[in-house]
């Protein structure tokens, strides 16, 4: 993702489908837009769309494909042909099968019980970025519900970059950072509209701006 100063977290929206979602993306000051890749969710996108809406933002934000154990045939297949900057892998992926893309890359974890920021990095040593997820059975992400926050780990002294997932949206989202210090904050359906892939530009930027004033506050207590 893109790099701020360590007191800013980091925004990501996933599961965008349209253009004009791309652009609002881009408009509301965003660090990353995901792609999702995997057939099983309602905002997978094809390649060839796929490539279109990377380009239409290169240089301008992170893009993240989001990859739900596929074949590691199927993942250099989107790569030759859409600009990825960073892959999210959001199944039973080992630590080897993503990095043998030697690309930067996220390991989402379904969380259902407490969380150890030491195992996460043993896991896992080679990820760049850790994304904690709600767990719901059978459904393996996008589900808009929340995980029990108290599974959060500790991780002061880590060194582990850490991101929040599931059921996150503008009304709620400040409350999550002030109570676990994320690095990063990661939200799809609560910035939609009444259709999954169909993203809401007023409430990216709702979402964005109670991001940015919670940084703001949470800066002055340091």
């Amino acid at each position: 993702m893109t790099q701020r100063d360590q007191t800013s977290t980091r925004i990501k929206i996933c599961g965008v489908t349209r253009r004009e979602d791309a652009e609002a993306v881009v408009d509301a000051g965003v660090d990353a837009m995901g792609l999702n890749f995997s057939p099983r969710s309602p905002r997978c996108v094809g390649i060839e769309e796929a490539s279109r809406l990377a380009d239409a933002v290169a240089d301008k934000v992170c893009v993240v494909g989001l990859f739900l154990n596929h074949p590691a045939a199927e993942v250099r297949q989107v790569l030759e042909r859409v600009r990825l900057d960073l892959l999210q892998f959001h199944g039973d992926e080992t630590n080897d099968f993503c990095a043998a893309f030697e690309m930067p890359f996220m390991k989402v974890h379904r969380v259902r019980a407490a969380v150890d920021a030491a195992d996460l990095q043993a896991q896992y040593p080679a990820a760049a970025w850790h994304l904690l997820d709600a767990y719901v059975p059978g459904i393996p992400g996008g589900t808009g519900e929340k995980f029990d926050w108290q599974h959060w780990p500790e991780t002061s002294g880590s060194g582990l970059r850490l991101g929040l997932a599931g059921g996150l949206n503008p009304e709620n989202v400040a409350g999550a950072m002030r109570r676990l210090r994320p690095d990063a904050v990661d939200v799809s359906g609560g910035v939609e509209g009444p259709r999954k892939g169909e993203k809401d530009p007023e409430k990216i930027k709702a979402f964005v701006a109670a991001v940015r004033a919670e940084d703001a506050v949470l800066r002055e207590t340091l």
